[in-house]
């Protein structure tokens, strides 16, 4: 066995001189001729796909040594597990970002990338807009283009079933086994479904399950969503010609993100006729090239694909049956208690409500009167009838074969993380020290909700601040809110919606602690330029 798993091809005269092959471990070191024929056989064919050649080359070549076929019966030897020194598993942002930065730092060293997924998560045109934001394309791409990038980079497309850390193995659900020295595990996370099994219970995660979803909503006139998460918040703006119900177990929407004020900024636009013209997408833009799918195909709950991004709609025609734009009704502090198929209901003789009227209150929902496949039952005691339900209450890690923990809430932080485990990787393999990365002294997020550019920074929420705090607000009606989150005179956090150009400036005031209780209210005074004061 030569460095890194390879096998030593033995010439056909040698075999038939008998010269003996390295024996497996527990083997005797004396093996019969037809013991050392067979086990050469399966080697040489293996090395003879690992040069290129095809099948019948291997054939051709091997036909004038009668040795090397296999006699009646016999059974070929089991594949040799892969070897490499770096193994990542995971084709999202984290996975492929600590991948390429391997492949960079070792160019001798194979890199194995195992995923699921038959595309993987490639950033582009990345750009440092400040010293916490960044901004970045993300297109889905096939693996052969990343090993065409990166030549020592291995993509095996299988999902993992078990890890074996002691013995520094993995092995995956296609049969094959990896041997690696360094591990890092990238494995993302798929939809918590509020019911598994229910056919009309749909998650969305990835590229296919939206499919499936764009597919459903063409034919539907109501749909309920669960859940108040990023995906949530973008379905229930960009769907088009169908009803919403929409049930959330918050008093706000948005509270992941927002504030009750910062909601009611946004609210609006769930009513208003979509007629501007999308803002364009700086950072995050989805394509998927050649993976068309079957027409009414769905992804199944526990198929695992590479996380959406806040983009994750662009290209998809969200609409439903009706003729209309908006509709949605909210349903606020509740959850879903049951849900009921329609013939349970009917034996049931329960009563749903018609879709509201307006979101005010109880007495614009009346009976309705028609049949709909599913029924969903709100801790409320509300009823609503539906063409079906989208979960969008959050996800599940996929670290079963490996470990408990938690995974990152936004996708945004993956190819920082991912970037950051390659470096913590280096480091320790070349014995050096490693210091904090600059990108964990801020948080610093930026997306797309409602066709508003949202950033988020710092403690933006007041998260684990005394009641000390105080917030300052600057809202436009339809145009910007701005909220800065003070301690002690200083910035600790903001939420910007809309172009408001400050970020880089709350940036560095976040970061470098400066006093501003001298300024006052007039630090959000529309009429002072503080970014170029403070730049």
């Amino acid at each position: 066995m030569a460095a890194g798993g390879r096998i030593q091809q033995t010439s056909a005269p040698a075999l038939a001189q008998g010269l003996m092959l390295p024996p497996a471990a527990g083997s005797a070191a004396k093996l019969p001729l037809a013991s050392r024929v067979r086990r050469y056989w399966a080697s040489g064919t293996a090395n003879a796909k690992g040069r290129g050649l095809s099948s019948a080359a291997h054939r051709s070549q091997s036909s004038s040594h009668p040795l090397l076929l296999p006699g009646p019966g016999v059974e070929m030897a089991a594949p040799l597990p892969a070897r490499s020194r770096f193994v990542v598993v995971g084709g999202g942002i984290a996975g492929v970002t600590c991948a390429e930065r391997l492949a960079t730092e070792f160019p001798s060293e194979d890199i194995l990338l195992v995923t699921a997924s038959p595309v993987i998560k490639a950033v582009t045109n990345f750009k440092q807009v400040s010293k916490t934001l960044e901004e970045f394309d993300v297109e889905e791409q096939p693996s052969t283009m990343l090993e065409q990038r990166y030549p020592n980079i291995k993509v095996i497309e299988s999902g993992v079933k078990q890890l074996k850390s002691q013995e520094h193995k993995i092995f995956t659900e296609d049969g094959k086994q990896c041997i690696y020295e360094k591990l890092c595990l990238c494995a993302g996370a798929k939809p918590k479904l509020i019911f598994e099994g229910n056919p009309y219970v749909l998650g969305i995660r990835d590229t296919d399950s939206a499919q499936a979803f764009q597919n459903h909503l063409a034919k539907a006139k109501r749909i309920a969503v669960v859940g108040n998460g990023g995906i949530a918040l973008e379905l229930v703006y960009e769907i088009e010609g169908c009803e919403v119900i929409w049930a959330i177990k918050d008093k706000a929407i948005g509270n992941t993100f927002f504030d009750a004020g910062a909601a009611e900024f946004l609210i609006p636009k769930l009513t208003a006729e979509k007629l501007e013209t999308a803002i364009a997408c700086k950072r995050t833009k989805y394509t998927t090239e050649g993976s068309e799918k079957e027409e009414g195909s769905v992804a199944a709950a526990d198929k695992l694909g590479t996380a959406l991004g806040p983009d994750w709609h662009e290209g998809l025609h969200l609409k439903g049956t009706k003729e209309f734009s908006h509709k949605v009704h909210i349903e606020t502090l509740c959850e879903i208690k049951k849900i009921y198929l329609q013939q349970e209901f009917k034996q049931l003789q329960k009563t749903s409500l018609s879709f509201p009227k307006d979101n005010s209150d109880n007495q614009n929902a009346h009976p309705d009167e028609e049949l709909w496949p599913v029924y969903m039952e709100l801790t409320n005691g509300k009823i609503y009838g539906c063409d079906f339900i989208v979960s969008a209450t959050g996800v599940v890690p996929n670290v079963k074969p490996f470990l408990d923990g938690n995974n990152m809430r936004l996708w945004t932080q993956a190819r920082q993380m991912g970037w950051y485990a390659a470096k913590c990787i280096v480091a320790d393999f070349l014995g050096e020290s490693i210091d904090m990365d600059f990108s964990f002294e801020l948080f610093a997020h930026v997306t797309k909700f409602f066709n508003y550019k949202v950033v988020l920074l710092g403690k933006y929420n007041a998260q684990g601040l005394d009641l000390d705090h105080e917030l300052m607000l600057r809202c436009t009606k339809g145009q910007e809110y701005v909220k800065v989150v003070m301690q002690n005179g200083r910035m600790m956090g903001a939420v910007l919606i809309g172009e408001t150009d400050l970020e880089e400036t709350f940036e560095n005031l976040i970061l470098n602690q400066m006093d501003l209780s001298a300024y006052g209210e007039d630090l959000l005074n529309p009429n002072v330029d503080i970014e170029d004061y403070f730049d």
